[in-house]
C-alpha cells in the first residue's frame, strides 16, 4: 500500500497511518499579533461557552486576528471611559497633588466601573 495517496474527487492528500488513510488537513496561515489582557480574557469566554464560534474563528485562520482586534478596541474603550469618567467626577491632577490617597481611591473605582463595562460589553458578550 502506498504511503501517501491523492483523491481527484476532492483534491485532498491522504496519508496511510496503521490500516487507514487520514487526510492531510492544516490550518492555514494566520498573521500572528500580539494579543493583551482583554484578548486573553475573550479567548477564554468563547473556549468555555461559544465552542462553535471559537472552532469556526481558529479553523478559518481569523482567530488571532479577531483577538488581537478585540483586545485593542476594549483597550482604547478602557481608556476612553476612565478619562471621561474622571473628568466627570472631578477626578484631577490638582487632586493628585493635594490629596494621594483620595486621588488613588477614586481612580480605583474608576477603573473598576470601566473593566466592568467592557466586560459586559465586549469580552462575555
Amino acid at each position: 500500500m502506498e504511503k501517501v495517496i491523492y483523491d481527484e474527487k476532492n483534491g485532498l492528500w491522504y496519508e496511510l497511518q496503521g490500516d487507514y488513510y487520514i487526510p492531510c488537513l492544516k490550518l492555514p496561515e494566520e498573521e500572528q499579533q500580539p494579543i493583551g489582557i482583554w484578548g486573553q480574557r475573550h479567548l477564554r469566554y468563547i473556549k468555555q461557552n461559544r465552542k462553535v464560534f471559537y472552532l469556526n474563528l481558529l479553523t478559518s485562520g481569523k482567530l488571532n486576528g479577531y483577538l488581537s482586534g478585540l483586545d485593542k478596541q476594549a483597550e482604547d474603550m478602557f481608556s476612553r471611559l476612565a478619562k471621561q469618567m474622571a473628568e466627570c467626577e472631578g477626578v484631577s491632577e490638582k487632586l493628585k497633588a493635594d490629596d494621594q490617597m483620595e486621588w488613588v481611591d477614586r481612580m480605583n473605582n474608576i477603573r473598576s466601573r470601566a473593566k466592568e463595562v467592557i466586560n459586559n460589553e465586549l469580552i462575555f458578550s
